[in-house]
């Protein structure tokens, strides 16, 4: 049985275990499940052997030295047929797709290809001639798809990170009913050079783990702009780090009303909420009217035909080859025209615009990723229908140009899985993954279908890149203050929450709007200790903001407790002969709790 991703490593680089031992649990570990419906191809074991034994003369540093990986196929390998379960669409590729050409740089050995909704349309996990992957949790249900025997090589640790695709929910919905960790990058982060497109403009590579931090350490591996992918784009990645205190989190207002009648998934994101807020967040009630009708422009619309463009003369070529059902749905796209086209893609930059003005009333937007769990009889019995409730929460987040993560919430006594899905808008991929890392350790379930306890995980301690600057703020752009945006506006991460040394006496500004203190240095030991909140810019975004402070405020140096200088707000002395001093508060938002009224200065 395999080990996480980062316990793997940990063992390969002190020795205890080998690249080779790796690759023949994974093997071993392949026939002790026993299900054929997982992989389309597996690798020759002996020619896996050898590639790990070669690793033998690199570095064990490298990022994935030695972790069995297994690849979707509908991402191109190197020398093994890419199919996307259709064995007549089936080639040999003359080389990798850059996602996995970055893998096996970093040191994973790829040890198979992974089955499929056919063509990557679905999220059943049923609809590959190569069959329907158990899953590992409850036979009754579906594995969810479309990356279905990704998900489940994981879950049933064959190995410990599985790259998928993500269009629609293909990544995130059998994450969910797998108890797995499905990261679906900002679109354009991962090249998709070398993937059988579904929806080429919404395309995402995406990370099947058992664990956020494995996933997205891969994340690291793959991101980054790629010549050959014109959708590539250079986006920030940024680092795991603690989320910011009192993180205002989107929830889905009426959410009861969405779950089709099953009690446990609602319980199960009543409960999610509760455990966010027990981590510090707030829950803000978002109505999600325009972001389902962004979903419905999917499959609903003449977004559907960029689908038929992408395959659609093969299934014309091959009518009989191709799964009923997903023959059905392509070819569907013929019946819209270029006007309809014109007229979906007019909506959808309404839509953009409506969904970006709700997304900025919070932090993170926090849905389930499936609205229940279904079972293969209530697929059978409306093939179509129930495809179309799984991505209820998952259709509409490539279209509107979000990064989201999903991860595991509960277990049911049967072993039904539950999961929650964050949201936020590109480049805020580590933001999303710190939260959820958080998340899945407060769960403390057990990682996928082993019964194998979760490691121990602790938020690492924030650093500040060479290209970043860090700027202590004191109040009005503090979290969940009403500048704050300023700050996330212009990328800034948060990095902690500390004091100054007590070298500053802390003042209630005078007809300030909106309400703002004032920082004032008064002499080594002379002052308070100031409550505040250090946040990360990158060096072209502080100069910005900079040029954005108005008098009588200024940006100089910040003395904190442990000695550190930072770049932070302050005031001039002449602005605060007649200002209230607050410095006994200890800070801004004690202050703003402990005196009522809008407007607390000048005669709070």
């Amino acid at each position: 049985m395999t080990a996480t991703v980062a316990s793997l490593l940990a063992a390969h680089r002190r020795g205890t275990t080998t690249p080779v031992d790796s690759i023949k649990r994974t093997f071993q570990r392949i026939r002790e499940v026993a299900d054929p419906a997982i992989f389309i191809t597996v690798r020759d074991e002996a020619a896996v052997v050898r590639e790990a034994q070669a690793l033998s003369n690199r570095e064990p540093t490298l990022p994935l030295y030695g972790v069995p990986v297994a690849v979707k196929d509908n991402i191109d390998v190197l020398g093994l047929p890419t199919t996307a379960a259709c064995p007549a669409y089936a080639y040999t590729p003359g080389r990798d797709a850059r996602a996995v050409a970055l893998l096996k740089a970093a040191g994973a050995l790829i040890v198979g290809k992974t089955n499929l909704d056919q063509f990557a349309t679905g999220l059943v996990g049923m609809r590959s001639p190569y069959g329907t992957p158990r899953n590992p949790l409850l036979a009754d249900l579906i594995p969810g798809g479309s990356s279905s025997g990704s998900a489940v090589a994981v879950a049933t640790g064959i190995v410990p990170l599985a790259l998928a695709t993500d269009t629609a929910g293909s990544g995130r919905v059998p994450a969910a009913l797998n108890n797995i960790v499905g990261l679906k990058p900002s679109p354009g982060l991962v090249s998709t050079a070398g993937v059988v497109p579904a929806c080429r403009s919404l395309d995402c590579v995406s990370l099947l783990a058992l664990t956020v931090g494995d996933a997205f350490d891969a994340l690291k591996v793959i991101a980054g702009p790629d010549r050959d992918d014109a959708y590539s784009r250079a986006l920030p990645l940024g680092a795991l780090a603690p989320p910011p205190p009192r993180l205002r989190l989107g929830v889905p207002r009426d959410n009861d009303k969405i779950f089709f009648d099953d009690p446990r998934a609602c319980s199960a994101f009543a409960a999610a909420e509760a455990m966010a807020q027990g981590l510090g967040a707030d829950l803000i009630a978002v109505d999600l009217t325009v972001f389902f009708e962004t979903a419905r422009l999917l499959y609903e619309g003449a977004c559907l035909a960029e689908r038929t463009a992408a395959v659609g003369d093969f299934i014309a070529r091959n009518r009989d080859a191709v799964h009923p059902i997903t023959r059905e749905i392509i070819t569907a796209g013929q019946n819209y025209s270029a006007i309809d086209a014109f007229r979906c893609q007019h909506r959808l930059i309404e839509l953009r615009a409506a969904a970006a003005h709700l997304l900025r009333r919070c932090d993170v937007l926090m849905v389930p990723t499936i609205p229940k769990p279904l079972t293969l009889a209530e697929v059978h019995a409306d093939p179509i229908g129930a495809n179309a409730k799984l991505g209820t929460y998952t259709n509409f987040a490539n279209l509107l140009d979000l990064a989201a993560l999903a991860c595991p919430v509960s277990l049911a006594a049967d072993g039904t899985a539950h999961g929650v899905t964050l949201l936020a808008p590109a480049g805020r991929d580590a933001e999303l993954a710190s939260l959820g890392a958080l998340l899945h350790a407060r769960t403390q379930l057990p990682l996928g279908a082993l019964a194998v306890p979760q490691p121990f995980w602790q938020a690492p301690v924030p650093t500040v890149e060479t290209s970043e600057t860090a700027v202590a703020v004191i109040g009005a752009h503090r979290s969940g203050m009403p500048l704050n945006h300023e700050l996330t506006g212009l990328g800034a991460r948060y990095l902690e929450t500390t004091t100054t040394a007590p070298d500053y006496q802390l003042f209630a500004l005078d007809h300030a709007t909106p309400p703002k203190p004032g920082l004032l240095r008064v002499g080594a030991g002379s002052g308070a200790a100031i409550e505040l909140e250090t946040w990360a810019l990158a060096t072209e975004a502080f100069g910005h903001l900079v040029a954005q402070v108005p008098p009588p405020l200024a940006i100089g140096s910040i003395r904190l407790c442990d000695g550190r200088l930072v770049k932070g707000f302050l005031v001039e002395a002449a602005a605060i002969t007649e200002a209230r001093n607050i410095s006994s508060f200890g800070s801004w938002p004690a202050f703003l709790a402990a005196v009522p009224g809008p407007g607390r200065p000048p005669s709070a």
